[in-house]
């Protein structure tokens, strides 16, 4: 298996529980953080890390996911719906349960559309969260 690109059918990835798709999904999200940075001429050290931690944290995936919500598929807000109600037992204090849910959703979300070699829909999804975002 390719695990790069891992294109799973959607009774396997029906197996993976929102906790694991959003697990999956912060990895997608965080490279496509990094690399939208780089691309964007943010790229050193220190500032780099300052700059991702802003936008992988909680409050600003919240933030920035209501830009694609509208956009979503009904098959789409499922799975954030699913995210969203995860169960999950440990809030960060930066966030209130409400955001780190919302959060969690939008990397469900990534994880199952990755899972599903859906990697143009991650992009489309992700360049509208991302548009007149402020690198500076």
């Amino acid at each position: 298996m390719d695990y790069f690109s891992a294109t799973l059918s959607d009774d396997a990835i029906g197996t993976i529980s929102s906790i694991g798709l959003a697990h999956l999904g912060d990895a997608v999200y965080e490279l496509l953080v990094r690399t939208w940075l780089c691309v964007h001429g943010k790229a050193t050290g220190k500032g780099l890390h300052r700059a991702t931690v802003a936008i992988v944290c909680a409050n600003k995936q919240a933030e920035l996911s209501e830009k694609i919500q509208p956009l979503l598929t009904e098959e789409e807000r499922d799975v954030f719906r699913r995210g969203r109600n995860a169960n999950v037992h440990t809030v960060p204090h930066s966030a209130d349960r409400a955001t780190y849910q919302t959060a969690t959703a939008l990397e469900a979300l990534f994880g199952w559309l990755y899972l599903r070699g859906e990697k143009e829909r991650i992009n489309e999804l992700f360049s509208v969260m991302m548009e007149g975002y402020d690198v500076t």
